[in-house]
């Protein structure tokens, strides 16, 4: 039973890296480094500040991206400064990633709760997508003229067939 339950572990895809509250001095940021030096995942991180008017940023670089300054470093995805933000990010390159939190306050000290989390079980191929509502619209009121127009012309010649 054991070794089952361990089978069923080890075949897990979905590793949540953290889930804990960090103390964020004024103007401060903390690393949490993402270990994806073999396989690609989906990167989920999101944040909810416990103190009252907090403005913690979420943000997801590359560690070699750490060596320059905090103002013109590279982000590959990234929440606005607020109470609270979430990141979904499917990550297609092994490598060294981190998440970067940080207090965008420089007079008060913040507290947030930090959830990370990574999913190995990737689908192979492009993100799905979704038309937008006005070309939904379009698709739907095309589909049925269309579907009118061929029903229209064949009851028009079943009838000439049935009255000659």
């Amino acid at each position: 039973m054991i070794s089952f339950a361990l089978i069923l572990l080890a075949a897990s895809s979905h590793v949540e890296l953290v889930n804990e509250v960090f103390p964020l001095p004024p103007g401060e940021h903390r690393f949490i480094e993402l270990g994806l030096k073999q396989k690609p995942a989906m990167v989920a991180a999101d944040f909810e500040a416990e103190s009252a008017g907090a403005q913690v940023r979420l943000a997801l670089t590359r560690r070699g991206d750490l060596t320059r300054s905090r103002d013109d470093l590279p982000v590959i995805a990234a929440t606005n400064q607020g109470a609270s933000g979430r990141i979904r990010y499917r990550v297609r390159m092994p490598g060294d990633y981190v998440v970067m939190i940080e207090n965008r306050s420089a007079h008060a000290a913040a507290e947030a709760r930090l959830r990370i989390a990574l999913d190995f079980d990737m689908q192979p191929g492009p993100d799905v997508t979704r038309l937008s509502p006005m070309r939904q619209f379009v698709v739907i009121a095309v589909s049925f003229a269309v579907f009118f127009a061929i029903v229209s012309y064949s009851a028009r010649r079943l009838l000439r067939g049935i009255r000659h």
